[in-house]
């Protein structure tokens, strides 16, 4: 970044996204904004920003992950404050957004809770969002403002290259019908064949794997989702594939939810790596899946999508190069 720039931008970050802000800034050689979060006594959050960010275009990084509702308040806070700030314009960066899983109505009297969520993001202030991977892509038309939806194929894509010799003959197995279409991308991108599981789900946290199209025998089977969630999915298709005789089976996704019986599960399935980025922070809590876990960075795709956002600059077609060079 130019001192232009580094006079120009300010990127503040909440307390869902501190070490993927940090890494952010250090990639365009930028300062983190100075700013912090309080709690008062009662659970009520106060944000203060400790630095003038008047006339600045301003970002705020923070995914809202558990606990949910506090990381999108504090969002929405940061906002706001930086509005009251006379900031030029502010970018909610938003890593992985939680509510983009309830984006439709499936039954009578239920809310479509991502549409709320985006409403809410801009009447706090926010003129645009930078998202990854948002469950569904049609969630960027609920906002009333620009949304750039980035992907993390890139990443993950680099990181199964860097191992493909080690995969051998291997198979993209979708595990389930809806994730077809990324996983028919991936299996292009790194040179497999495709499988596909039907999964019928039997409740909110069970999920029950009966079919396999393909062939999967003396392979190693790579899963691809949007996210991890429960882990159900994931190992129960895992089991299937090997009860069909794959080799080895490694499962990848962008957001490390790995929430309820998740660590358990990923612990004593036959799954032998669990690839995520950092979207949402893995630390301690998956100390129990240590030996399988792989934490990718999505900072330089993230902090280049802000350099070209600055700069009025094409962020789609950074997403085609590097998807490009990754096949390259």
């Amino acid at each position: 970044m130019s001192k232009s720039d580094r006079d120009a931008i300010k990127i503040f970050t909440g307390r869902g996204s501190r070490d993927l802000a940090a890494s952010i800034c250090r990639h365009l050689d930028l300062p983190l904004g100075q700013g912090h979060t309080d709690m008062f006594p009662d659970g009520e959050i106060i944000v203060k920003i400790e630095e003038d960010v008047r006339g600045r275009d301003c970002y705020v990084v923070q995914s809202t992950h558990h606990p949910v509702n506090a990381h999108l308040m504090e969002l929405l806070i940061y906002i706001d404050t930086l509005r009251r700030a006379s900031a030029k314009s502010i970018t909610a960066v938003i890593p992985y957004l939680g509510y983009a899983r309830q984006d439709r109505k499936d039954e009578g009297r239920v809310p479509i809770t991502a549409k709320l969520v985006a409403n809410l993001i801009a009447t706090a202030g926010a003129n645009r969002v930078v998202a990854m991977d948002l469950h569904a892509e049609q969630i960027q038309g609920f906002f009333d403002i620009p949304v750039d939806h980035l992907h993390a194929a890139p990443v993950i894509v680099e990181y199964f290259e860097s191992i493909r010799d080690e995969l051998g003959d291997c198979v993209m197995v979708s595990p389930d019908v809806g994730n077809i279409k990324t996983a028919n991308r991936y299996k292009d991108w790194i040179g497999a064949d495709l499988a596909i599981i039907d999964k019928r789900r039997k409740s909110g946290t069970t999920v029950e794997s009966t079919t396999i199209i393909g062939d999967v025998k003396h392979r190693t089977v790579v899963m691809i989702d949007d996210m991890i969630s429960t882990a159900g999915t994931m190992c129960e298709a895992a089991k299937l594939v090997m009860h069909h005789g794959a080799r080895d089976v490694v499962a990848a996704a962008t957001h490390p939810v790995l929430v309820g019986m998740a660590m358990e599960r990923l612990g004593e399935s036959p799954i032998s790596k669990v690839v995520v980025t950092d979207t949402i922070p893995c630390g301690p809590r998956c100390e129990p899946i240590a030996d399988k876990l792989v934490e990718l960075t999505v900072a330089e795709l993230l902090g280049d999508a802000i350099h070209r956002i600055h700069h009025n600059e094409s962020v789609s077609s950074l997403f085609k190069k590097r998807a490009n060079d990754s096949k390259s």
